[in-house]
């Protein structure tokens, strides 16, 4: 029953090399991703089982990214090929003080277009103890939105977890901008574990804006969440502090109803690719609840995690709990001999 189910669009990343500008040169890389596939492919590396559900078009594009997800040993048993059109976006690379740029370009994908319908949920469900779901999939489409509604619906219904990344992005929403605050709160409230920080919790509850975007203990919008989600046991995020592209420092927080708890900090140099970090940092917070380790030990895993990501090239995390667990060591070595 470790089984964790991860809903939502997969796209293709093509992103300049190096740190070029886009275009710069005549040549793209590419690399498959999604935050629910990025998911998917870090809990299998943990040793867990995850089945991706999503919608792919019936060509190249697509079957590629399937066989990249079996590649990682992915379930993708409840991938639906249907469709034309693959979501893809456009990386330019930060380095120093510019800062990366995302183009999207996943307008009517198969994804997208798919009706809500089209999934079988209590089947893809089967012997499942998480569901994870991140606020981009409402964010592809209004059909995507049911979709994602209904899927956490079906959980609650067959007494599996839930998990909700808000991961709003203002770009996806498009002209469906203002109906993301409702929209991410109706989701929010069928979740046991919500990754999300204080200005998550601003742009739900319509409140202005601080200066100061964390989630910190005794925050006025903390307790409110957890009044508004009555489901809600853990709120978890990641801080950083942004000295260049290159050089921030990262530090993760995990609240429940009664205690909240602060990780180690990790000073991040030289920073390879931080696509996916939170991706990773979710995964191992499920990691975390699915071996039953003290909030504590969960939290600096999943921290760990998403600190050994910005190492990794690609969107998706290829650590594994082994790698995980000797950074949390501290036995640091250069070449493990």
């Amino acid at each position: 029953m470790n089984t964790v189910v991860c809903f939502g669009e997969m796209l293709l990343r093509l992103s300049a090399p190096g740190k070029e500008l886009l275009l710069q040169s005549p040549r793209l890389d590419v690399h498959v991703g999604g935050a629910e596939a990025n998911v998917a492919v870090s809990l299998c590396k943990l040793g867990h089982t995850a089945r991706m559900v999503t919608c792919l078009p019936d060509n190249a594009l697509g079957h590629r990214a399937v066989e990249e997800l079996r590649r990682h040993d992915v379930d993708v048993s409840g991938i639906r090929l249907t469709g034309e059109r693959m979501g893809l976006y456009f990386l330019t690379p930060g380095a120093g003080h510019r800062p990366a740029d995302v183009l999207y370009d996943r307008a009517h994908s198969a994804f997208a277009r798919l009706p809500p319908e089209g999934f079988d949920w209590p089947r893809l469900l089967e012997a499942t103890s998480w569901l994870h779901i991140s606020g981009i999939t409402p964010a592809v489409s209004a059909n995507a939105a049911r979709a994602a509604l209904t899927a956490m619906q079906a959980a609650r219904a067959a007494n599996i977890k839930v998990s909700f990344d808000c991961n709003f992005r203002a770009r996806v929403w498009g002209e469906r901008a203002a109906q993301a605050p409702s929209l991410l709160l109706e989701l929010c409230r069928e979740a046991d574990l919500i990754f999300g920080e204080e200005r998550d919790l601003q742009f739900m509850f319509g409140v202005k804006a601080q200066s100061d975007s964390s989630l910190l203990p005794g925050s006025s919008l903390l307790p409110r969440a957890f009044a508004e989600f009555p489901r809600l046991g853990w709120m978890a995020h990641t801080s950083r502090t942004r000295h260049s592209v290159e050089v921030q420092d990262l530090v993760g927080s995990l609240h429940g109803r009664d205690q909240s708890y602060t990780s180690k900090s990790y000073s991040l140099h030289g920073i390879v690719d931080r696509i996916g970090a939170g991706d990773a940092f979710a995964a191992g917070i499920l990691h975390g609840l699915l071996q039953q380790f003290t909030p504590q030990k969960t939290l600096e895993f999943g921290t760990a995690a998403a600190c050994l990501k910005h190492s990794i090239p690609g969107d998706f995390n290829l650590a594994s709990a082994a790698d995980i667990e000797l950074l949390l060591s501290e036995n640091l070595v250069d070449v493990r001999r």
